[in-house]
């Protein structure tokens, strides 16, 4: 049965510029329907993707000193690098890494910004917790976070925008990437801070995608209808960043 917060759509493979198009498109059809949304209809869209090996790099100013590699390395090792509208830095996406575009209504889920993105990233807590990979928030840094051999290491990446109260952008849960190429940026403008990914903590016990797929769909699921629960379903978004 297909969650009740949202439609999804399973890209399984998909380069940056296609997905984003895709966010774009429902982004436009979720503002569009908000006034005839009865109660009990989604609250937006899900895509989930792996891409093609690509740096994103946003607005932010000094953004682009974080991409360590020059051209022509990341040519070489076939890493594409886009300019991106999500807040944040640089960062890294590609094979082996779940990517999770939430492209949902704010003002119908009754949430602010930052509520959004504590909610997402407690939806991927839970959906950790479930393979045995102990996480946590940081208080300094957004994201999902992990001990390694003793060190904080981000399993998890979060960047979100937000137009006119519909949200795109979202998630990124390393699974099993190429963490070498995390080595060709400062991931998330964060120098020092490590990047780890459920299979260099879980070894030959690191899920297929597809199962990680499924468990952050269903702890999504819950996590928003329990937050619009709790402000109230339709209630006016209490705070927000980014473009509104």
């Amino acid at each position: 049965m297909s969650p009740k917060a949202f439609i999804v759509h399973d890209l399984a493979r998909a380069s940056y510029d296609e997905a984003y198009a895709l966010q774009d498109e429902a982004n436009r059809r979720v503002q569009a329907s908000r006034a005839s949304a009865a109660p009990g209809d989604p609250f937006g869209e899900l895509f989930l993707v792996e891409h093609d090996p690509v740096v994103t790099v946003t607005r932010r100013p000094g953004a682009g000193e974080h991409v360590l590699a020059p051209e022509d390395e990341l040519a070489s090792r076939g890493v594409q690098v886009r300019r991106t509208d999500r807040g944040g830095d640089v960062t890294y996406h590609g094979p082996g890494q779940l990517v999770a575009y939430p492209v949902m209504d704010l003002k119908r889920l009754g949430l602010g910004v930052h509520d959004y993105v504590r909610t997402l990233e407690g939806a991927v807590i839970d959906a950790l917790s479930g393979f045995g990979v102990g996480a946590a928030r940081d208080p300094e840094a957004t994201g999902v976070w992990t001990d390694c051999d003793g060190q904080s290491a981000k399993v998890a990446a979060i960047g979100v925008r937000v137009r006119r109260w519909v949200t795109m952008h979202g998630l990124a849960i390393n699974v099993r990437p190429d963490l070498s190429h995390f080595a060709l940026i400062v991931p998330c403008g964060l120098h020092g801070r490590t990047v780890t990914s459920m299979h260099a903590i879980l070894g030959d016990a690191c899920p297929p995608i597809d199962d990680v797929k499924d468990a952050l769909v269903g702890a999504l699921d819950r996590r928003l209808l329990d937050a619009s629960a709790r402000a109230g379903q339709g209630a006016s978004p209490s705070s927000a960043s980014g473009e509104s």
